[in-house]
């Protein structure tokens, strides 16, 4: 007889006491564009967020991540980040956005720390900061989503 592993709980998973939202959210649209780009989120709360994302496959022509790629990742987690907080019912959209780029990334992950600066009953906003394996500073990125009463049957 063969013991089965235990099932995950999902409390003691990066995203914690989010971890169902996060998988429904990944559930009703598995070709989603975070998917694509290779984004895993790491872990997840509405004040803080953070994930990775590998810089192979997200590369503008001379070889370095995309700048659109860096803004992937910020809205990604401004959005992320702005459902968690709205709650069920809800439905968030990016309202703004807009990035700085500092430095080029070339291989590896860079990873996205998204941290909470308003969270209000109709807006979230975010300071999204990219930084390469190193640690180095990438991309500084600020997110403002809109937070509205979800239309009936979405």
């Amino acid at each position: 007889m063969t013991d089965t592993p235990a099932a995950p709980d999902p409390a003691s998973s990066p995203a914690g006491e989010h971890a169902s939202a996060l998988a429904a959210m990944t559930a009703a649209n598995p070709d989603s564009l975070m998917q694509r780009m290779g984004i895993e989120i790491v872990e997840a709360g509405p004040e803080r967020l953070v994930a990775t994302m590998p810089v192979a496959g997200n590369t503008q022509p001379y070889g370095l991540l995309h700048g659109g790629a860096s803004v992937v990742l910020a809205e990604t987690l401004g959005s992320v980040g702005a459902a968690l907080h709205a709650g069920e019912g809800k439905a968030v959209v990016g309202l703004d956005i807009n990035a700085t780029h500092h430095r080029a990334a070339r291989s590896g992950l860079v990873t996205g720390t998204a941290t909470a600066l308003s969270l209000g009953r109709t807006l979230a906003s975010y300071e999204v900061v990219v930084t390469d394996d190193t640690g180095k500073r990438v991309c500084t990125s600020r997110i403002t989503c809109l937070i509205r009463d979800a239309a009936p049957g979405a």
